[in-house]
């Protein structure tokens, strides 16, 4: 009996086999650079949050962005002198406006507007304070 062809045969496969070995070894070493480059990139993030939530507090609170209205300045003055939360009419008065109903629907929608823009914060219907 001749095994010669059986023997070439398992060459070939053989060969083929350690082939396939070897590219995915290469494989398995590039993904584990990757894997390291990875863990490294999210060291240095989680490294750059704990800095950057280290100096939050330090930093200077940013003036918030108004709308253009004279009163809002002052409105905000009001809450700055505030004791507790504050109520449209209140606000009106500090402004300096006569208590018409007309003068304090327009503070309380101001008012309201300052809320949308995170600036106050409605505890209760009607009492607005400053947001902390």
């Amino acid at each position: 009996m001749n095994i010669r062809p059986l023997l070439d045969a398992l060459d070939l496969q053989e060969e083929a086999a350690r082939a396939l070995a070897d590219d995915l070894c290469a494989q398995i070493d590039d993904l584990q650079t990757r894997l390291r480059e990875a863990e490294t990139h999210l060291e240095h993030l989680a490294i750059t949050r704990k800095t950057v939530t280290g100096l939050a507090d330090r930093l200077p609170a940013v003036a918030p962005d108004l709308p253009e209205h004279p009163d809002y300045p002052c409105i905000l003055a009001a809450f700055n002198h505030a004791t507790g939360p504050l109520r449209a009419k209140d606000v009106c008065a500090a402004l300096g406006h006569e208590l018409l109903a007309k003068n304090v629907e327009g503070t309380r929608a101001k008012l309201k507007r300052l809320v949308k823009l995170g600036i106050l914060t409605e505890a209760d219907t009607g009492n607005f304070a400053r947001k902390q």
